[in-house]
């Protein structure tokens, strides 16, 4: 990878994370309501989001893709983390060695559209720079939002996945024909 990749969108701003960005990450997920779609909150909030953010910044490095810090252009306020990034779930179905999309925005800006334009411009850099045709998602049946969202952007459930404690969460694609 030689410079940093940076996006523009209409009023967001997408930018690969930075050193202590970590940090910033972890105070979002630390509202309830945005930590409750991500899995159980873990025990140390500061670690898993600092190896969070090792993982993301190796999709980068490794793969030439990966998640984007989204600032609001007016004020630079981090409101939340969206792209596409390699993925290894360990439980097949799909999910494995692929890339997947992701996002989570802090909750005071739900409802205004920033989701839909931070992961358009995405899937746009993504599709018009890699090779990869499929892209997957995996989304608690409960997130309403995020499901609606990702069919907005031309995802489809393919299946679902229960995980040992109960949980589950539905299996999303994309696709498009190869260039």
């Amino acid at each position: 990878m030689n410079a940093p990749i940076r996006l523009e969108s209409e009023r967001l701003v997408l930018s690969l994370a930075g050193r202590d960005d970590y940090i910033r990450l972890r105070d979002l997920v630390a509202d309830p309501q945005v930590q409750r779609f991500l899995g159980p909150a873990p025990e140390n909030p500061t670690a898993d989001m600092f190896s969070r953010t090792l993982r993301a910044a190796g999709s980068w490095q490794l793969y030439g893709y990966g998640m984007f810090l989204i600032r609001e252009k007016a004020g630079g306020e981090l409101i939340g983390q969206a792209g596409v990034f390699q993925s290894l779930r360990g439980f097949g179905k799909g999910l494995d060695d692929v890339p997947e999309a992701g996002w989570m925005f802090a909750q005071k800006h739900w409802g205004k559209g920033y989701a839909i334009e931070a992961m358009t411009a995405a899937l746009e850099w993504f599709d018009g720079t890699q090779q990869e045709t499929r892209v997957a998602c995996m989304i608690d049946p409960e997130n309403t939002a995020s499901i609606r969202l990702a069919g907005r952007l031309g995802f489809s459930q393919y299946d679902a996945h229960a995980f040992s404690d109960g949980a589950t969460v539905n299996l999303y694609e994309r696709t498009r024909p190869a260039s």
